[in-house]
């Protein structure tokens, strides 16, 4: 193995189950409308893979996960007997994807597949079609990202041709997604326009101790309880009712799914609005909230002694003083030293994103790998499973076979094995 993933087992797994029973803890109702966390699992499974994690949600005992695309929902759903959350919305003009969608759609597992949609075109799209189709309607919050507006949401479920589509089951609304900024909202969005919403969302004044990310989520959700209480009105004085109530086929549209709320926040949360299912969306928090519990590794596979000068590498970078040049395993394959876009708000954030631009240009990169205690430099940029290391002379070389620590973004990590969390 070269570069792995080396887990606590056990502490990780405690990790996982203490946020599962504070997540439902913050949200446990006395009306018995609690809901349950839904994990978030996609892209490279937090560095454990999708699959793994798709076996540690059932350990949990939960029975809904969310996935980033439908990609990653037709490559899970034989493997897990559980709700499939498609967080990327559905959207027909998606060609590539629509394909994937029509697949799925054909499975026998469609029926556990639950769309997200943010659009009244595709809303559209999947009520002229035969259905039956489960999906959530996306809010437009000050994420800024997808989502409809009140007015919209107000606007299509208002629509006389809803009613039709809601009885005859080609839709099954199954509640209002939410997905908020990792930060406290910076505009206020906490007052949702729109005539239908007014009265309920405008008018009360939010409790004082929600937080700003919080009073927008209670704020949706109120609004979003006087459109159920429209839409369940209408259905049920329909004619095409035929003297059988809508409301009971309509219950599940009493909910809210939720991203970025603290456990404080849901629980202030639960109180302002104790009647309505929540499901918060986790990811990060749930699989990477004990940092301790893994660690990323790359091993050592060579160790070539060096001179001050000495030319290495593709590029013959030479070395900056003498030494050894280690040669070891992790590179761009496994998102060794990728990196987004530097988050830099404060002076000192900015002088340090300046320095290391000075650095870089002078052919200088610090690697992520940890050798006698500090990150020591690259000689060149990683290559694509390996990675040249220079380490100075007076420090402790580690020898062939050996393991050294890499700080590593887990979110774009790639390992050639986990360790530790075999069943």
């Amino acid at each position: 193995m070269t570069f792995t993933l080396q887990v606590d087992g056990q502490r990780w797994r405690a990790s996982s189950s203490a946020v599962r029973d504070s997540v439902r803890s913050a949200i446990a109702s006395e009306q018995h409308v609690d809901g349950d966390l839904v994990p978030v699992i996609k892209g490279n499974g937090y560095g454990f893979g999708n699959q793994r994690l798709v076996n540690e949600a059932r350990r949990l005992g939960l029975t809904r996960i969310a996935v980033g695309t439908i990609f990653e929902a037709a490559d899970l759903l034989a493997s897990t007997d559980a709700d499939v959350l498609v967080l990327t919305p559905f959207d027909p003009r998606d060609v590539t994807a629509g394909a994937v969608w029509s697949e799925v759609a054909s499975s026998q597992q469609h029926d556990r597949v639950i769309r997200t949609v943010a659009d009244p075109a595709a809303w559209a799209a999947l009520a002229a079609g035969p259905g039956p189709v489960r999906l959530v309607i996306e809010g437009l919050t000050s994420m800024g990202r997808f989502g409809m507006s009140a007015d919209e949401i107000a606007d299509l479920l208002s629509s006389p041709k809803t009613a039709d589509v809601l009885i005859s089951g080609r839709i099954q609304l199954e509640g209002l997604a939410l997905h908020l900024p990792l930060t406290q909202p910076q505009t206020n969005h906490r007052a949702i326009p729109g005539a239908r919403w007014h009265d309920a969302v405008v008018a009360p004044v939010a409790p004082a101790h929600l937080t700003a990310r919080a009073t927008e989520a209670w704020r949706w959700g109120l609004g979003w309880q006087v459109i159920l209480a429209d839409v369940s009105e209408r259905l049920n004085s329909s004619p095409l009712v035929q003297g059988q109530r809508a409301v009971t086929a309509f219950t599940s549209a009493a909910a809210l799914w939720v991203s970025h709320l603290d456990d404080g926040e849901l629980g202030s949360l639960r109180a302002a609005l104790p009647d309505i299912e929540m499901f918060p969306r986790i990811g990060t928090r749930l699989w990477l909230g004990d940092r301790a519990a893994f660690r990323a590794q790359g091993t050592v596979l060579a160790v070539n002694q060096v001179s001050k000068g000495t030319a290495a590498g593709y590029r013959q970078r030479r070395a900056p003083g003498n030494g050894a040049i280690l040669v070891i395993g992790g590179g761009t394959a496994h998102g060794v030293a990728l990196s987004a876009p530097s988050n830099v708000s404060s002076v000192r954030q900015r002088a340090v994103a300046a320095g290391t631009g000075v650095l870089e240009a002078a052919g200088r990169s610090l690697s992520p790998f940890i050798i006698d205690g500090s990150q020591r430099w690259f000689i060149e940029p990683p290559h694509m499973q390996v990675s040249l290391i220079h380490a100075p002379s007076g420090i402790a070389v580690p020898s062939v076979g050996e393991h050294v620590s890499v700080e590593v973004r887990m979110t774009t990590a790639h390992f050639d094995a986990v360790l530790g969390l075999d069943d």
